[in-house]
């Protein structure tokens, strides 16, 4: 038997077993989730549709994992505006596998898994977060110490409103001149590698940081 359900705003054709990623749903690791959007079920050459969704019919899904998909970009580029625009967005998604097909208001037979080993299962992932963050403490405070000191030696004579560039609001410009970078035309020069460096001890992207030298080069010629 299959169904096809409705959740997130897209449609999936599924079957008991079933191992799928969708939309973030609420619940834990081992929980049963229940998913009431049939829009239709059958087996075979025999489909029963609803309208929109079949009265009575459940589908229920045991949460095997809670995680992220990948980053999709969204970059607006106006020509000869000086205009740009990027915007990341990160999907959350629910890896679930599907329990059962109910139909006819029949109620789940299915419970959610034993939540002793999902608790054991928690706790020994706190135990070694909390030993991984031990260990990169000394690493942190090492960090720390070596981002005390200016990462650029900044050039001599009046600096330039960073703010300028599209991006780059005053607490990042604050951030910038800190490290030593106060000129157009200084991040303008900025190579890969001195790019790499920001990206490590700032709180900017490699993405971020060459976007604005692309940006500072055009300023840098006014």
């Amino acid at each position: 038997m299959f169904a096809v359900i409705k959740t997130g705003g897209k449609q999936y054709r599924v079957a008991a077993n079933d191992l799928l990623k969708i939309e973030k749903v609420e619940g834990q690791v081992g929980d049963i989730v229940e998913i009431g959007h049939v829009l239709a079920h059958g087996e075979g050459e025999n489909v029963t549709f609803g309208a929109p969704f079949v009265d009575g019919a459940l589908v229920t899904a045991e949460v095997v994992e809670q995680g992220k998909n990948r980053t999709v970009i969204a970059f607006k580029k106006r020509r000869r505006q000086n205009s740009r625009r990027k915007i990341g967005h990160r999907q959350l998604l629910t890896t679930v596998r599907i329990a059962e097909i109910l139909l006819g208001g029949a109620k789940p037979t299915k419970k959610a898994a034993a939540k002793a080993e999902a608790k054991a299962e928690v706790a020994a992932k706190a135990e070694a977060a909390s030993k991984t963050e031990a260990e990169a403490a000394p690493k942190k405070e090492a960090k720390a110490t070596e981002t005390a000191v200016p990462l650029f030696k900044a050039p001599k004579g009046e600096p330039d409103d960073l703010t300028v560039i599209k991006g780059v609001g005053p607490v990042a410009a604050g951030q910038l001149n800190e490290q030593g970078i106060t000129t157009f035309a200084q991040i303008a020069k900025l190579s890969d590698k001195d790019i790499a460096k920001i990206d490590e001890h700032m709180p900017f992207s490699t993405d971020q940081i060459t976007d604005w030298r692309e940006q500072a080069k055009d300023l840098a010629k006014k």
